[in-house]
């Protein structure tokens, strides 16, 4: 498995990461297969957040490198914090964000209980939190770095704004923006090369956020690479999108590898160097998937999978 600087943290980690969301969701002795499976194939990087599973997934994992007596120093543990659940069944939202200082501290406390750890690689702000007060979250942060309990700092789903108004209070370098990315949602490349047209790919969403964090030093984390839309469901394999699983299938049986590693493998292609993070629990899917690294797609394979996934260029 080939390694990636992570920002300018000094951390020098797996180019492929396991997302953990799922871990809660299938017996224990699945989710250790797959957790072993994915350090066995070159892993080392492990994506958590306190939501997930209610913090289930994090106790699991942390069950998991406990009993296998994996070492803390050669693994790298990202979690998330501030997306809330609304536990009233009368209100019409399931959800809300919190980045007050009480619930990010409170919400690392906890989750070093459930890992059964004493710090934290990396804690991202899980979805921007519009309430947000950066002299609040500066403090937290501080709190968080100078006890050793959290080492480095990032953010998941920010523009540009957001992530220059929270550096302006913060004295720690944000290391990581988490992202939606993949061949079926590939928004942060779209208007980048579709700079002075008029037309929908040409609109620019997200504040040219893939030019800043390069610009920056932030690494993206890819997550959701095989999914189309906003959790609408997977693509690969999918007969409602054809054209992109034949161009994919036929250079995956070219270099030899299942079409999950191709799909992989074009976010990989990428110079920004961006970090896919992979949910799922299959571990011999794990293994193909990781076979990716070991890849590389030539310029004209890369577009070719881009432009059979609906996109055209000017």
């Amino acid at each position: 498995m080939k390694k990636i600087d992570l920002g300018k943290s000094g951390l020098n980690v797996s180019e492929i990461s396991l997302g953990c969301m799922r871990i809660s969701d299938i017996p224990y002795e699945d989710a250790e297969k797959a957790v072993l499976t994915s350090i066995n194939s070159g892993i080392d990087f492990f994506d958590h957040a306190d939501i997930y599973g209610k913090g289930k997934s994090e106790e699991i994992f942390g069950q998991i490198i406990k009993k296998n007596d994996i070492k803390r120093e050669n693994i790298i543990i990202q979690t998330k914090c501030g997306i809330r659940i609304n536990d009233f069944p009368d209100k019409m939202y399931k959800t809300y964000f919190d980045f007050s200082k009480e619930y990010i501290i409170n919400s690392v406390n906890e989750s070093l209980k459930r890992l059964n750890i004493d710090y934290i690689d990396i804690l991202l702000l899980h979805r921007p939190d519009t309430l947000m007060e950066p002299e609040e979250v500066a403090e937290a942060f501080n709190i968080l770095h100078n006890s050793g309990k959290v080492r480095n700092f990032g953010v998941s789903n920010q523009n540009e704004g957001q992530i220059k108004l929270l550096q302006k209070y913060i004295k720690q370098k944000l290391i990581v923006n988490q992202l939606q990315f993949g061949i079926m949602h590939s928004g942060i490349i779209d208007s980048g090369l579709n700079v002075n047209m008029k037309n929908l790919s040409g609109i620019d969403r997200d504040g040219s956020i893939l030019e800043y964090c390069r610009l920056k030093d932030i690494t993206i984390q890819a997550w959701s690479p095989f999914q189309y839309g906003f959790f609408e469901g997977v693509f690969l394999n999918n007969p409602e999108f054809k054209n992109v699983n034949e161009v994919i299938n036929k250079i995956a049986e070219k270099k030899n590898v299942s079409n999950s590693a191709i799909v992989i493998a074009w976010i990989l292609r990428h110079p920004a160097k961006i970090q896919p993070i992979i949910g799922t629990m299959n571990f011999k899917r794990i293994s193909k998937i990781c076979k990716a690294s070991e890849i590389q797609l030539s310029r004209e394979e890369w577009y070719e999978i881009y432009c059979s996934a609906g996109n055209t260029l000017p």
